[in-house]
């Protein structure tokens, strides 16, 4: 089958449209018309090279669509499903998985290589065979992807709304409501209010949190976020430090969550700095891989019992998760709608990334023709 496709082939440089083939699903596997693909920091990651990859790949990792076809074996969904694909799949079976905490089921381990289990590469083309972003590659009309990857969902969910699920809504959601574990009554900061801060926000306040300060220098950025349940919104660290001690008449603040797109040494400090004694740092966004990033007082660690925590898909499990944070959406608890500023066709692609960057977006939809 012939899809148009978002390709990476090399760092640095556009992304570029091009056609390639999509090798029909084998046992386990299910071939995904993708309608809707959130564009997410991640895949920015790969182009600028601060995340490894093997190149070329098909780029996007958040997504939503229609099951085409199905190979054999397959038995979490069928042909004509609507379906949610999760960056992280979930195998049910590994230690991981069997323990609850599907975010770091082993069959992550090579969504950066962008091949199926059993070394399965199902798309080529001119320049060989082709990596999938998360083993999904959502910036492209059509795609093969594991079953463990797919999360069915009710047909009657908008599948734009739906897309958002995948990656960037349970990341930030979840920080706040699983890896903080905030509490009612409690005091938050969120540095950064993109497309995942923003999620981290609307968790926090779900959960109960007292007060939520957003941390960014965009003033668009603050205004979004007080629209996502932020009580307070501030440009700098040093504000929000400040206004958390007001806040809690000199504790400071229960947790922190830093969901920047480049999480750097200096976000980790001001965030260890202001939470409280008990307090817990969530660290989501990523850094450079080779770039030590993290250098703090190892007796204000131990002596103040302050807690560091990194998070992938903010500890969700995309099986049960997925349709949770859905349901929630539907019963009006969760904002989805709100989140989408421009949707993008694929030829756009580069043009929205630069939205991206200039901090126009909280998330931009690449929107498939067919």
């Amino acid at each position: 089958m012939k899809s148009k496709a978002a390709v990476l082939h090399e760092v640095g440089k556009p992304i570029e449209i091009e056609e390639v083939d999509i090798n029909g699903p084998k046992a386990g596997e299910v071939l995904v018309r993708y309608t809707h693909a959130g564009m997410c920091h991640s895949d920015l990651h790969l182009q600028q090279g601060d995340l490894p990859a093997r190149l070329p790949i098909v780029l996007g990792h958040e997504g939503a669509g229609v099951v085409e076809e199905v190979g054999p074996g397959v038995t979490r969904v069928a042909p004509g499903d609507n379906i949610v694909c999760s960056f992280i799949p979930s195998c049910g079976t590994c230690h991981w998985c069997a323990t609850g905490q599907q975010a770091i089921c082993d069959l992550g381990a090579t969504i950066l290589e962008g091949n199926l289990p059993g070394d399965r590469w199902p798309i080529t083309g001119w320049a060989g065979q082709y990596g999938a972003m998360c083993m999904l590659g959502t910036f492209s009309q059509y795609g093969v992807i594991h079953q463990n990857s797919a999360v069915k969902i009710d047909g009657d969910i908008p599948l734009q709304q739906a897309s958002l699920v995948g990656c960037g809504v349970p990341t930030g959601w979840g920080a706040a409501v699983n890896t903080a574990d905030v509490r009612p009554g409690d005091t938050v900061i969120v540095y950064g209010v993109g497309g995942i801060g923003s999620n981290a926000v609307q968790g926090a306040r779900f959960a109960g949190a007292k007060n939520v300060i957003a941390v960014d220098p965009l003033a668009n950025k603050q205004e979004n976020a007080l629209q996502f349940g932020a009580t307070h919104a501030v440009s700098t660290a040093a504000e929000a430090r400040d206004l958390a001690i007001e806040l809690t008449r000199g504790v400071g603040a229960t947790s922190a969550i830093l969901t920047a797109g480049l999480v750097d040494e200096q976000q980790v400090s001001d965030g260890f700095d202001a939470i409280s004694k008990g307090g817990t740092l969530v660290v989501v966004g990523v850094s450079p891989m080779t770039e030590p990033t993290i250098h703090l007082s190892g007796a204000m660690l131990t002596l103040f019992k302050k807690t560091v925590k990194g998070t992938v898909f903010g500890d969700c499990n995309p099986t049960t998760d997925i349709p949770k944070l859905l349901g929630l959406y539907q019963n009006g608890d969760l904002k989805l709608d709100e989140l989408v500023t421009k949707t993008y066709s694929l030829k756009q692609i580069n043009e929205g990334y630069e939205d991206l960057v200039n901090g126009e977006l909280t998330r931009g939809i690449i929107v498939h023709d067919h």
